[in-house]
């Protein structure tokens, strides 16, 4: 299935919702850098029909050419996974740098996010997020990025809080977030990842202080996988006047996760 959409995402790129922000560059006309930035929970690499296939994981985000990827659920050599190591694996498949740090440990071994980037990574850190009621501890994986042409560093954090009905963990992830990224100054930064929130409710809100989404106040559903109804994985950037966003597209693939992965196309501008 997956070799034939191949053509079709040459010929349609396998769009399922598209958002287009149009923009001007400065009156100086400097050029811009264009980043293409990929979000994706894949489910420890185990797809709708039961299938576990990182394969088809890594096909996919091949097929985005991204320069950067959030990947939420990640195994590293739990017995679910075979005993695979899934970061290493999907650097290897993608030929993409690769950075994982472990949220918890897992049936022998780790579970948590990670990073794949096109670019140099400089450094990198694993926050723990606000754990409430014995839930699963949740994290955010911070990265510095070395950006070609002059454009310096830029940080890029993945992310994916709590799923619960109850907001209050999501709520002091989100605060807990705020100090995180502010503490990073004018750094131009990308945040990406399952928030398992909407954009209507408490959570956003506080996101929104700090970040611009993407796809702006028009959802853009990511689940269910076969049809969705709700967008719970953004891309999201800061400072505003930094980015001029191109595109954002939720994949129209139904199968290797039980999430749609989400593609924004961003232009970073040379700082004033």
């Amino acid at each position: 299935m997956i070799e034939k959409r191949r053509t079709l995402w040459n010929l349609k790129r396998w769009v399922l919702l598209a958002v287009t922000v149009t923009g001007s560059l400065p009156s100086h006309g400097a050029e811009r850098l264009t980043i293409r930035v990929l979000s994706y929970n894949i489910h420890h690499g185990q797809g709708v029909d039961g299938r576990l296939d990182l394969d088809r994981i890594a096909r996919v985000i091949r097929m985005t050419q991204p320069d950067l990827v959030a990947l939420q659920e990640v195994d590293r050599r739990t017995v679910r996974a075979k005993r695979v190591d899934q970061p290493a694996m999907l650097g290897r498949l993608t030929k993409m740098r690769i950075v994982f740090e472990q949220n918890i440990p897992f049936e022998g071994g780790d579970y948590g996010n990670a990073i794949l980037s096109r670019y140099p990574v400089k450094s990198y850190r694993n926050h723990k997020l606000p754990r409430y009621n014995q839930g699963e501890q949740r994290g955010v994986l911070e990265t510095e990025i070395l950006l070609p042409q002059g454009y310096g560093r830029l940080m890029f954090w993945a992310t994916h809080l709590d799923h619960r009905v109850d907001p209050s963990e999501r709520l002091a992830s989100a605060r807990a977030l705020e100090t995180i990224v502010r503490a990073k100054g004018s750094l131009p930064g990308i945040l990406a990842g399952d928030l398992n929130t909407q954009l209507t409710g408490p959570v956003m809100p506080i996101v929104l202080r700090t970040w611009s989404n993407s796809n702006g106040c028009k959802p853009l559903p990511t689940i269910p996988v076969k049809k969705p109804v709700r967008q719970i994985d953004f891309v999201l950037f800061r400072p505003e006047n930094r980015w001029l966003v191109q595109s954002v597209e939720v994949l129209d693939e139904a199968v290797a996760s039980d999430h749609r992965a989400i593609l924004g196309v961003l232009d970073l501008l040379p700082a004033q």
